[in-house]
């Protein structure tokens, strides 16, 4: 592709970040309500999948860097989200474990979020929903390599 033909409307990048962007801004107005912030989602819904996973693996997971993984840690116990627990095989680990406060919010949450994904993909069939999640994942498999 030619990159003087690339305007900014046809730039992959650019409209997925303005997509990602807007989905967030719309996803955290809902989280908050909720005393949750939008770094906090990210932990939060990896955890509400497999909870008691360490520090590293949490970065892992969710993509970033693990002083921002512990600093979000540290803001979800200090609300009451989580709590950390050596772990029993390797005491140099810490596991992280969703409190009964942390694991109340998905009912809460995941339909606020299930709402903003319903709104987003609005005037899509199900096949478009598809191809699309589709195409992203090899855009960012591609990337990966």
């Amino acid at each position: 592709m030619d990159a003087s033909a690339l305007s900014l409307e046809r730039s992959l990048g650019t409209q997925i970040r303005a997509t990602h962007r807007l989905l967030q801004r719309a996803l955290q107005a809902r989280v908050e309500q909720h005393g949750v912030t939008l770094g906090m989602w990210y932990f939060l819904r990896v955890l509400w999948e497999q909870d008691g996973l360490t520090q590293s693996e949490l970065s892992q997971r969710v993509g970033t860097m693990e002083p921002t993984t512990l600093s979000a840690i540290r803001d979800m116990e200090a609300r009451g989200f989580v709590r950390r627990v050596p772990s029993e095989i390797d005491r140099r680990k810490i596991n992280i474990y969703l409190t009964d406060r942390g694991r109340a919010l998905q009912a809460l949450l995941l339909p606020s979020a299930v709402d903003v994904v319903s709104r987003a993909a609005r005037g899509l069939s199900e096949r478009e929903v598809t191809m699309l999640l589709s195409l992203l994942g090899c855009i960012q498999k591609n990337l990966q390599d």
